[in-house]
């Protein structure tokens, strides 16, 4: 058996830019700017470069960097934004906070991306937005969304959370970095995340200038100068540590990411002839990042449990659609609304996958995969 397999290893990650990490961190302690020091503004510059954005605003977290969204799009209690009820809570949430109603619409089954073709029938006077979630690195079909947008008039909005460094392919030829098509865009630097920090971070990136400057403004409690308040904002900060550390990070970002796609596709080799197991499927012109690898199979419970068994840890993302969930029953929907999401969170599994994940550990996954199909 193959050594203590991780879900994601970020220690491993760690050890191999220990130094860089560990000076850029002493730089900032010994600095003592440990709010808006100049890591700060060197990262954000650093991403823009990286996205090709005209302008990265940074935060807190990926989560308050979809209210702040919502925030600088001008959206009022009442206004609606679709998004996927496959999803996690964060888009939902913010909206709630706001009192932006979030409308829901199911997804496919096999890129478990909103399904394009059913946003036109939630789309209502009251409509303002459509946010597009990457979800497990998996670009979203933007090329019809936006022609969907503009016939509506409607702003889009990329949950860039799980995908960054994920492309989208135009039919034209046109290859865009997610988090760079729509109007604002969000990005999480949770640890686990494409590129994760030591703690929570997160940052918008857009290229309207006025969007920009307003999410600046928000994020800094609404303040155009010092204690001077031109709008009503939130303290949603990225500190000087994660900074610097995803400034180190950030250079190593294309590398994790080939790791990742190679071990996707070692994952899809090795389950290609495996009928009990749907592997996640890479969409036409998409360039799938893996941030997870997400398999579909039945009695997806009594296989995780064996895994359990057999020394694999898995996840399950996600065991309920948001439409089910208790703190959004006052949207009134229910149980066979959105069926492919419902059948979805009965039969997803995340298999572990990260930037030290080896061959030999993905084959012991794959095996005790197969034993464990094989107890039903």
């Amino acid at each position: 058996m193959v050594n203590s397999i991780k879900m994601v290893d970020l220690h491993g990650q760690y050890l191999k830019i220990k130094g860089e990490v560990d000076q850029a961190m002493q730089e900032v302690i010994d600095s003592s700017a440990f709010i808006n020091g100049k890591p700060v503004q060197a990262f954000s510059l650093q991403l823009a470069g990286y996205l090709g954005a005209k302008h990265v605003v940074t935060c807190a977290n990926g989560t308050d960097a979809l209210q702040i969204s919502y925030q600088s799009l001008g959206f009022n209690p009442g206004d609606e934004v679709i998004m996927p009820t496959f999803n996690y809570v964060a888009a939902a949430e913010a909206a709630a906070l706001l009192g932006i109603k979030p409308v829901f619409a199911d997804v496919w089954e096999d890129s478990f991306n909103i399904n394009e073709n059913l946003i036109e029938e939630v789309i209502t006077p009251a409509t303002k937005a459509i946010v597009v979630v990457h979800l497990f690195g998996q670009p979203a079909n933007m090329e019809p969304i936006l022609e969907i947008a503009r016939r509506h008039g409607l702003k889009v909005i990329e949950d860039n959370a799980q995908s960054l460094g994920s492309a989208y392919k135009f039919s034209n030829g046109v290859r865009k970095l997610t988090g760079t098509i729509g109007d604002i865009s969000i990005h999480s630097f949770f640890p686990t995340k494409n590129l994760g920090c030591f703690g929570d971070g997160g940052a918008l990136s857009t290229n309207d200038e006025d969007l920009a400057k307003k999410a600046l403004m928000i994020s800094r409690h609404g303040q155009g100068q010092k204690y001077s308040y031109e709008m009503i904002g939130c303290n949603s900060r990225l500190d000087t540590l994660q900074a610097a550390i995803l400034s180190v990070k950030l250079n190593s970002l294309d590398s994790y990411i080939q790791h990742r796609r190679e071990a996707g596709m070692i994952y899809g080799e090795l389950l290609q002839n495996l009928s009990a197991v749907f592997p996640p499927v890479e969409g036409i012109g998409a360039y799938h990042t893996y941030n997870q690898y997400v398999i579909r199979l039945n009695e997806r419970d009594k296989v995780k449990e064996e895994l359990k068994n057999l020394g694999v840890p898995t996840m399950i993302y996600y065991p309920s659609p948001l439409h089910l969930q208790k703190a959004y029953a006052y949207l009134g929907y229910k149980q066979g609304d959105f069926p492919v999401s419902e059948k979805l969170c009965n039969e997803v599994l995340a298999l572990p996958i990260h930037t030290e994940l080896v061959r030999a550990e993905q084959e012991y996954v794959f095996s005790s995969l197969i034993k464990s199909i094989n107890t039903l």
